[in-house]
């Protein structure tokens, strides 16, 4: 919940698309950054002290930071254009459908590498979730754009599904690296708990360094930056396919870890930065919810497909032990598949000349919402017309009555009251 609104409050704060872009990259810098921090923090917890001061730290800083962000945060305006309460105006049930699809289409993927793809297990949840994720869709053609939670038409942005797709890379990435190797390293090859989050360090300061990038989408199309973070990935992922011991850290671990951070960072940033280009500041939110539910999605089928592919080629080859790094380095060639992929996509399918083509809708805030509203309002004040008509007409008849009755007074020679 917290990326998509931060996202959403620093589209609509920083309106200038320079301050935008570098904003956006620093926010993406900073979440690097907190990654790395978690895990040298979180390895200083468990090596000194216990696991659970791992999560008492987290609330102890949780609490700060909300009472600042209260401070902080400047007021917005009011979005919600028709009257009612708020609610009324919110996707509960697209919401509640998508949810409970995400967390079973998750919980399927995570679950096929220890229970097995072919089990009962993986396979309900799976059919299941794929089935609800249709129904979602479906339902969102069913009601006014203005409460959908994810509008049909934002997948025909231009570029914005080749976006979403390249959204499904940083993670994937930056999850197989931490989960590989922090295994490996402490079950292995037997570091430290300290040693291994020190050696990520790595990672954390080039992803940092990285962020500041934003201001170069101006000069530079986001298309071909994007692409330059691809190959680095590509370079960085075959040098890990060959990093089998802890004397490869330098010659093949280290330079991996500074191009592959580098260049994911750079993916992520300029995905960011493009994806809020091509969509207008109405749907800030929308599609920062989108964008960051890419980032997850990402994270949990790099988890399962990495973790099914290494836990294989190692039993294979007679247990974690015996295989040595036979299955870690499966696991990256399929990685460097997926980056390969990913690289011919934006190349094949990113469109240059499409990218302005959101400007006038971003003007006009969107026909279609204008006029649905417009019909909503319409259906009102007929309802309300109709209701006055009613009133009016009770009245002209209990005029009329009361005339009659004032006649037949005077005619009786009784004063009317």
């Amino acid at each position: 919940m917290t990326i998509p609104s931060a996202l959403s409050l620093l589209v609509n704060v920083f309106v200038d698309p320079t301050e935008q872009a570098r904003a956006l990259g620093v926010f993406g810098g900073c979440g690097a950054v907190g990654n790395v921090l978690g895990l040298i923090i979180g390895a200083i917890f468990v090596q000194y002290a216990s696991w659970s001061w791992v999560f008492w730290f987290v609330a102890m800083v949780a609490f700060p930071i909300a009472g600042i962000c209260l401070l902080l945060v400047p007021p917005q305006e009011e979005k919600v254009h028709i009257q009612g309460k708020r609610w009324k105006s919110l996707d509960l049930v697209g919401v509640s459908i998508l949810t409970a699809a995400l967390i079973l289409f998750i919980f399927a993927i995570t679950s096929g590498s220890s229970s097995g793809w072919a089990s009962a297990l993986v396979l309900a949840p799976l059919i299941i979730s794929i089935f609800m994720i249709v129904g979602f869709f479906y339902y969102e053609t069913l009601i006014p754009i203005y409460r959908a939670a994810v509008p049909p038409r934002t997948w025909f942005l231009p570029n914005f599904s080749v976006l979403f797709g390249t959204a499904l890379l940083p993670y994937f990435w930056w999850t197989t690296i931490f989960t590989t190797y922090t295994t490996l390293w402490q079950d292995v090859w037997h570091w430290e708990v300290i040693s291994t989050a020190i050696h990520m360090i790595p990672i954390g300061v080039l992803a940092f360094s990285m962020s500041f990038t934003g201001p170069l989408s101006r000069k530079i199309n986001p298309r071909w930056i994007i692409l330059t973070g691809e190959g680095l990935l590509v370079v960085a992922t075959i040098l890990l396919a060959f990093a089998d011991g802890p004397q490869r850290y330098w010659p093949f671990i280290f330079p991996a870890f500074v191009l592959g951070s580098a260049g994911a960072m750079l993916v992520y940033t300029h995905t960011n930065i493009a994806i809020f280009r091509t969509s207008p500041t109405s749907m800030a939110g929308t599609v920062g919810a989108i964008f960051n539910g890419a980032l997850q999605l990402g994270s949990a089928i790099g988890i399962a497909a990495v973790g099914s592919i290494e836990s294989s080629v190692q039993e294979a080859h007679g247990g974690e032990i015996a295989s040595g790094y036979a299955g870690q380095a499966a696991a990256y060639w399929f990685l460097l598949g997926i980056v390969g992929l990913e690289f011919c996509g934006m190349l094949l399918f990113y469109r240059t000349s499409r990218e302005g083509a959101v400007a006038d809708e971003d003007k006009l805030e969107t026909a279609a919402e204008k006029l649905e509203r417009d019909v909503e309002k319409v259906e009102k004040d007929v309802q309300e017309l109709e209701q006055g008509a009613g009133v009016n007409e009770l009245a002209r008849d209990s005029a009329e009555t009361r005339t009659e009755l004032e006649k037949k007074a005077d005619d009786y020679g009784i004063s009317p009251v």
